[in-house]
């Protein structure tokens, strides 16, 4: 990687260059000074996106795979803590720095008093209403003393049966005890905003208990560090993806999110475990999202597993066999990534801290086992060339000879700038004006084709919209069959097996029962959205993009031979008037990607997950209703009939349930409907008119150049000849500066090719 940074140097360094040779022209009496301010902007744009361009590297897989270690291996350090906790689901993003540092963000207390509430809905012995909270009333804050002991008191009140549910910790209850738990040591640091800590690399260490206890992790909102040791290049950010075997759906959805952005996905196999059920099951939900191209995967062999390197290569084969259900060659690679890592902290006299000293008996004993030892180096340098090519020549050396392009046309623009200028000077002003007439007829001709671009991308922008609004629309129209259909029946179906809470109803009543249904209701609601719906609203957005990515080329692409052709009639009519210019027509242009346009655009889709905002309207209405019932069981006892009383709290619970189904149908339905209007408006068309704009750009970046008027610069020819002198000084001295920057630029984009 180390070309490649060379490389983005050498970009800095042209830009650099390119501002001081428009500077020079600043003193030149007579000169035009709109086009130089033109391509100074263009230089400054040029120069953010080459240092705000970033490539995401997705670390994915189960819990205990070795996806910290394997991320600590690609930085040569030990410094993610392992095996944090899960009740959140932070993804750590890392990137080369200058310096060891971390930057953790926190949550506002809005948003952890949010997630508290939505936690608490239907909790037994608790009266906050969900309803009044949104509707700007809440009357639940932890920061209150009062209620942090009432919503102790509640937790503590429950029974075993509403603590752990589906054979795991409730994690509604997980998240409320650990904010409780956390809130002596984070008060301080949370704010009404988003608040943020920074630690240097002598605090740096501290960041892992944050991290790595549940009680204070869980108001962390993102982490982002920065490491100055690895072979992990400038722009690339790797991120620490939670489990994806989570127990949470929601902490599933928001590694989808991250999925989204990411230009290359690595999946970490342990070979203690193979490929696990847990495997299969998020290997399906990245295939349905339309990602699993872009994915490579790392089989994390733990050496003291396996007794001999044919049982190794065996479970290595059997695992390619299973990976190829998804993808016909899958590109694998087997190391250890602990291997790897004692390895360099070893080797590096600079390390923070060196191996322990079980570590470097461990390291000691697998170099002893030379099979196992020159197995994993194989591998691992297979590992590294491929990633390399991956993310330089064929993502990263992308953008940079988009930038490169642009570089190109601003240099020979000011090149030809010199050289016509030079040769106006030159004559007198009869002549003058007879060149500048030429100039401006070729430049007439090349705005007409402007207008004409223009005018063609607008028509394709709102034929493109319309369609895009069709497809938005049929997508997420509940009633046409889709996922988002198929989630409205899912909850219209969903049964109260009543058996399954009979015992629990005897035990610990009603109210506490009602929770119980309702929080395993909420999480197969959660799963459906992970495993089922996310997956197919990212595919659909992909998939959309592409098609919006395909309408504006078909439109762009075939003008190109048309630019073409109009600067070769150019070039050819300065030739006539004896003006040896530089060539500007260049090799097919440019266009931008995609990813660069939204990120110029700060374009982000909005996240898939969703919050359902049950009211606490369910408990009330389903409190009176068992009422009602008990009212009836006491006037028969009255009259000493016969009561059923199982039945008739079966009754009350199965009505509850009803209006829970209710609920959560029409918070689905109000959730999609601006979920589908964010996704059109605030993306989708903000998308289509920046891509449409930077498309346009790239067709007439090299009209611009060519399109400066001269006219000004008569006014020197006839007045006195000091200015003249200093003029044709001035532009000499800046022809050789722009012809070397151009043969700069030229070997760059050799380089790049």
């Amino acid at each position: 990687m180390d070309r490649f940074n060379s490389l983005q140097k050498e970009l800095y360094s042209i830009n650099q260059d390119i501002f001081s040779l428009l500077s020079e022209t600043e003193s030149i009496p007579g000169m035009s000074k709109n086009k130089f301010t033109t391509w100074s902007k263009n230089c400054e744009e040029i120069r953010r996106q080459i240092q705000e361009a970033i490539l995401r590297v997705a670390i994915v897989g189960p819990i205990k795979s070795g996806k910290s270690t394997f991320t600590n291996y690609l930085f040569h350090g030990d410094y993610l803590k392992r095996s944090a906790g899960v009740v959140t689901s932070i993804v750590t993003k890392i990137q080369k720095g200058a310096s060891l540092k971390v930057k953790l963000f926190f949550k506002s207390w809005d948003e952890v008093n949010t997630d508290m509430l939505q936690a608490m809905v239907l909790m037994p012995s608790l009266s906050y209403s969900a309803e009044k909270h949104y509707a700007g009333s809440a009357n639940f804050d932890i920061r209150r003393s009062d209620d942090r002991i009432n919503l102790h008191m509640a937790i503590d009140s429950l029974s075993d049966a509403l603590l752990i549910s589906n054979g795991i910790l409730n994690p509604q209850i997980v998240l409320l005890s650990s904010y409780l738990e956390g809130y002596q040591v984070m008060q301080e640091k949370i704010s009404p905003d988003t608040s943020e800590a920074e630690f240097d690399a002598e605090r740096f260490d501290e960041h892992k208990a944050l991290v790595s206890d549940d009680s204070l992790s869980v108001y962390l909102k993102d982490i982002q560090i920065t490491i100055d040791t690895g072979f992990i290049g400038n722009n690339i950010e790797i991120a620490d993806c939670q489990g994806s075997d989570s127990p949470n759906p929601l902490h599933l959805t928001m590694i989808q999110d991250y999925l989204f952005y990411a230009n290359l996905i690595i999946y970490v196999i342990s070979s203690r475990t193979g490929l696990r059920q847990a495997d299969i099951k998020f290997l399906s939900i990245i295939k349905k999202m339309g990602i699993m191209d872009n994915m490579i995967f790392v089989i994390n062999c733990d050496f003291n597993e396996h007794d001999t390197i044919t049982d190794l290569t065996q479970l290595i084969k059997n695992i390619k066999k299973e990976l190829s259900i998804f993808l016909n060659h899958p590109e694998v690679y087997s190391f250890s990534a602990l291997l790897n890592l004692f390895k360099s902290i070893n080797s590096n006299s600079a390390s923070r801290n060196g191996l322990k000293e079980k570590e470097l008996a461990k390291l000691n004993q697998w170099k002893g086992d030379k099979e196992f030892y020159e197995f994993s180096n194989r591998g691992t340098e297979s590992f590294e060339a491929s990633f390399t090519k991956k993310l330089t020549q064929e993502r990263y050396s992308l953008l940079l000879k988009n930038h490169i392009e642009r570089f190109g046309i601003i240099a020979a623009g000011i090149k030809n700038y010199v050289c016509i200028n030079q040769k106006i000077l030159g004559q007198d002003s009869s002549n003058a004006k007879k060149i500048i007439k030429g100039l401006k007829e070729n430049q007439e001709k090349m705005s007409r084709i402007k207008d004409m671009i223009k005018s063609t991308l607008s028509g394709a922008v709102q034929t493109t919209k319309k369609e895009i609004r069709i497809e938005v629309d049929r997508f997420f129209n509940s009633r046409s069959g889709n996922v988002i259909g198929d989630l409205i029946n899912f909850i219209k179906k969903y049964r109260l097996v009543y058996e399954k809470y009979e015992k629990n109803l005897d035990l610990n009543g009603f109210a506490n029962t009602l929770y119980l249904v309702f929080q395993d209701f909420k999480m197969e609601i959660d799963a459906f959205m992970a495993e089922r719906l996310n997956p197919e609203v990212i595919r659909f957005i992909k998939e959309k993009e592409r098609y919006i990515e395909k309408q504006l080329e078909s439109v762009a692409v075939p003008y190109e031979t048309m630019v073409k052709d109009a600067l070769l009639k150019y070039t050819n009519g300065l030739s006539d008037f004896g003006i040896n210019s530089m060539d500007t027509k260049g090799g097919n242009i440019a266009f931008p990607g995609f990813d660069s346009i939204k990120a110029g655009e700060g374009l982000i889709v909005p996240p898939v997950v969703a919050h359902m905002h049950f009211s606490a309207k369910i408990k009330t209405e389903a409190i009176m209703r068992l009422g009602f019932y008990n009212f009836i069981k006491f006037i028969k006892k009255i009259f000493k009939k016969e009561t059923q009383d199982k039945k008739e709290e079966a009754l009350a619970l199965k009505k509850a349930v009803f209006r829970i189904k209710q609920e959560t149908e029409k918070a689905v339905i109000f959730h999609f409907i601006n979920y589908q209007e964010n996704l059109k408006f605030q993306y989708f068309f903000k998308f289509i008119d920046a891509a449409s704009n930077s498309y346009y750009k790239a067709l007439v970046d090299q009209f611009h150049a060519n399109s400066i008027d001269h006219s000004n610069i008569t006014t020197l020819i006839g007045k006195k000849q000091t200015d003249k002198e200093y003029a044709l000084k001035t532009l000499k001295k800046m022809e050789p500066i722009a012809e070397q920057i151009y043969l700069r630029i030229k070997s760059v984009k050799k380089e790049l090719s």
